[in-house]
């Protein structure tokens, strides 16, 4: 037991060293996480830690999809519905044939354990792509797509690996009992999760207590994927319809203690599992390589090679026919969204990252048939797996950067993202506005003091002040200087707080409270801080 903290120790520190490592060189922290989860896994006396696929499909992955679908708008989602289903759904389907056909014909595999295969490595993983897209300015179009597809894809993949398991297990399969099940599951597990989502919201709504609700949304995401997957569906499309739920109605029912240490709790719990489960999967090579040794390296060589290629060029054959063909069937879409610019949909296709779920799934595979005899190819699909997924991860981690720059896409990301910016200030002046307004109206129906109206008036001047007229790169100097200075009065109002506190002129509990108001200051400036990220 020592042993084994000692270790999770030993990854918390390389987490943390990784992450100022990427930050130092600007590069994604999931590559450099997997490379060092390689590295440590041969360092002489390091114990083998193994990555326990239950661990990631029941532990891990609601959380990450819940926070995920929580922070997506519904109003994007629903708008890009029919591009995430395309690629979600459809993507997934066909990149699982390609592989299934490819390692028939070409490495002689089972058509069983082909698709099999191609179920397990067909999804493009939701954390990985977009912590490297996020930082390159893109479209916010093509995030949500990619956001949205990461979501609900793993659905798709895991029905698809359960209905090839049990056509391996029991010897035969019947595609429309397969796709009738699809439907039913995917319609149950949406009513499901909305259902839990409601619940959650009414019980965390009753609590009023902050740590209570908290607790509460930690439980929300096993209780809306443990009984769907436990009763044989998926578990994720419940999740992600129950994120998306409380993504739209939680602003009006969870208190704004319950959001502002919301916030910072989830933060640290999603930065935590990636950086951990990015490790772990490095880990896995250690593993993989033992049991390389009794498998001829050609034939692993071979099987990975065929299977990436596949993969990449089916997302790519997919993407665009899918991204151009209803357009041109359909007046009414070309109309409503016209055809976006050839270089988008080249970056979706790009984009295609395996992650740990697929490596999940892969060690999910039981170890023999019910008959006693061993699963055919396990290890194999294991080998390939892991080599898809460290392939796709720091080829696209690496290149991405590039290929946005080469086509352009990072300067449309930025005049959106300069436009989005001048809505948002257009937003809060105009809820300014509307404060004002209430605030006359109550002052006639109340009693209210000549000097509670002046602080009232003053807090809405300041707040109005505070608020640049434009994004001229002018003024943006201006602001940046106002808002570096005004850090450094918070700094010096909290050197001396501290001073007084030393001095004993005050608690420790004064002391708290006005760090405490400081620390929502400098909190609201980071807010407001606008800051154009270069490639």
């Amino acid at each position: 037991m020592e042993a084994k903290f000692q270790t999770f120790l030993i990854l918390l520190a390389v987490l943390a060293g990784v992450a100022l490592a990427a930050r130092r060189f600007n590069v994604a922290p999931a590559i450099l996480l997997m490379l060092a989860g390689v590295g440590l896994a041969f360092v002489p006396g390091m114990p083998p830690v193994e990555l326990p696929p239950e661990l990631v499909l029941l532990m891990v992955l609601p959380p990450l999809i819940y926070s995920a679908s929580v922070a997506m708008s519904w109003r994007e989602f629903k708008n890009n519905l029919r591009p995430i289903v395309l690629l979600a759904v459809g993507a997934v389907i066909f990149t699982a044939a390609m592989v299934a056909a490819a390692t028939h014909y070409m490495i002689g595999l089972p058509w069983t354990i082909g698709f099999l295969l191609g179920a397990i490595v067909a999804p493009p993983d939701v954390v990985a792509p977009l912590a490297i897209a996020r930082r390159l300015n893109m479209p916010r179009r093509l995030l949500v797509i990619l956001e949205g597809e990461g979501l609900a894809n793993d659905a798709t993949a895991l029905t698809l690996y359960r209905f090839a398991l049990a056509a391996i297990m029991v010897g035969h399969f019947s595609l429309p009992l397969a796709a009738g099940e699809f439907l039913l599951i995917v319609a149950s597990e949406i009513a499901f999760g909305i259902g839990v989502g409601w619940l959650s919201l009414r019980f965390r709504k009753w609590s009023g207590d902050p740590q209570v609700e908290l607790t509460l949304s930690l439980i929300t995401p096993y209780v809306s994927y443990w009984l769907p997957e436990h009763i044989g569906g998926s578990g994720v499309i419940a999740t992600v319809a129950c994120g998306l739920y409380v993504s739209w109605n939680g602003p009006l029912l969870i208190s704004s203690a319950t959001r502002l240490q919301g916030i910072f709790f989830w933060d640290l719990v999603i930065y935590l599992i990636e950086g951990v489960l990015f490790l772990l999967t490095g880990f896995q090579m250690r593993a993989l390589y033992e049991k390389s040794k009794a498998f001829p390296l050609d034939d692993i060589l071979i099987a990975t090679a065929v299977v990436l290629v596949i993969v990449v060029v089916a997302r790519f054959a997919w993407l665009y026919p899918a991204t151009y063909l209803p357009r041109m069937l359909s007046r009414s879409l070309r109309e409503r969204d016209p055809s976006p610019p050839w270089q988008w949909p080249f970056v979706l296709a790009f984009t295609g990252v395996r992650g740990a779920v697929s490596l999940a799934a892969a060690l999910a595979l039981p170890f023999t048939l019910p008959d006693g005899d061993a699963f055919p190819y396990r290890d194999l699909i294991l080998f390939v797996a892991f080599g898809v997924i460290f392939v796709t991860l720091i080829g696209v981690g690496l290149t991405l950067p590039p290929v946005v720059r080469w086509l352009g896409v990072a300067e449309a990301g930025r005049n959106e993202h300069a436009a989005e910016h001048e809505a948002e200030i257009a937003a809060r002046r105009q809820a300014l506005d509307a404060a004002l307004k209430s605030l006359d109206a109550l002052t006639e129906e109340k009693e209210v003091s000549d000097e509670v109206m002046r602080l009232l008036r003053a807090r809405h001047d300041i707040r109005v002040n505070q608020l640049p007229d434009s994004l001229d790169p002018t003024h943006h100097d201006v602001s940046a200087a106002g808002t570096a200075l005004t850090r450094d009065l918070i700094a010096a109002e909290r050197k001396f707080i501290h001073d007084l506190l030393r001095d004993g002129q005050i608690t420790d509990e004064t002391r708290r409270r006005i760090e405490r108001d400081l620390d929502l200051e400098e909190a609201s400036l980071a807010n407001r801080e606008y800051r154009r990220t270069p490639l």
